[in-house]
């Protein structure tokens, strides 16, 4: 199955579930979301963080927050914590140095003679007055890493590697960070060019192990992850195959009439 690029949530997805990766990023089938108010709040707070990071007053950002709203549904019961996150962004915000990129979606070349690139989306890059940058990503999530969890994320650790070839930055003045507004904690890391080797190593394997598989090798890896998954009632190992052959039909079906021309 021959792929060039990869990003961190298909890496992720691939190790989680080989069926999974298969269905969302081959067969393109859409997953149902068991979850869809946290992520459309997420999605929501950054939109007003990326749209608000010149926003000067709490007005300022409360504007822009009632502008983007009508682009995202989630439950009532995530209201309340919108001003809270808005006031913690914009005494966090005040504290930062120039912004060089919001939501700068990158693709960068590792190999280039087995054509092989890293893609993926930063939310934020700051550009200290030292000359150093610091590589932030947003998180809404109630579970918040520690700076032991940071040090071994493998997202920020492309992140970082992307920054680094891009903007041509040695990894040393470079500074990973999550931001949770919620709760305004702010954690950061640095990571050696070691860390970063492996990483590297790391997702040209992948690739590799990708590229000599054929489709019908994808198998589904039961596990933990399964209590969330959006392809669980076209999976094998939780319903039988003819029922998951039936019901794949009928999304594909479903997509072509989705796509077809009016």
């Amino acid at each position: 199955m021959f792929i060039n690029t990869i990003s961190e949530s298909k890496s992720k997805t691939f190790k989680e579930c080989q069926l999974k990766y298969r269905y969302r990023y081959v067969d393109r089938f859409k997953e149902e979301s068991s979850n869809t108010d946290a992520l459309h709040f997420g999605s929501y707070i950054h939109k007003i963080f990326e749209d608000g990071y010149q926003a000067k007053t709490l007005n300022d950002l409360t504007v822009i927050a009632q502008r983007v709203k009508k682009g995202y549904t989630f439950s009532e019961s995530y209201n309340p914590k919108i001003p809270r996150c808005l006031e913690n962004f914009l005494r966090f915000n005040a504290s930062l140095a120039e912004t060089v990129a919001t939501e700068m979606v990158y693709e960068v070349i590792h190999d280039e003679k087995y054509d092989i690139k890293l893609n993926g989306v930063i939310d934020r890059i700051i550009k200290g007055k030292d000359g150093g940058y610091l590589v932030i990503d947003y998180k809404t999530s109630k579970r918040e890493l520690t700076e032991l969890d940071l040090y071994q994320d493998r997202q920020m650790m492309g992140y970082a590697y992307a920054v680094h070839k891009k903007m041509d930055i040695p990894l040393s003045e470079i500074v990973v960070a999550h931001y949770y507004p919620l709760t305004n904690n702010f954690v950061t890391c640095k990571y050696s060019p070691n860390q970063i080797k492996q990483y590297l190593r790391e997702k040209v394997d992948q690739v590799w192990k990708i590229r000599k598989m054929k489709k019908g090798e994808f198998c589904a890896m039961k596990n933990q992850f399964c209590n969330w998954c959006g392809y669980k009632d076209i999976c094998p190992a939780f319903n039988a195959t003819s029922l998951c052959e039936q019901r794949m039909s009928q999304r594909r079906e479903s997509s072509k009439k989705k796509n077809k021309p009016h």
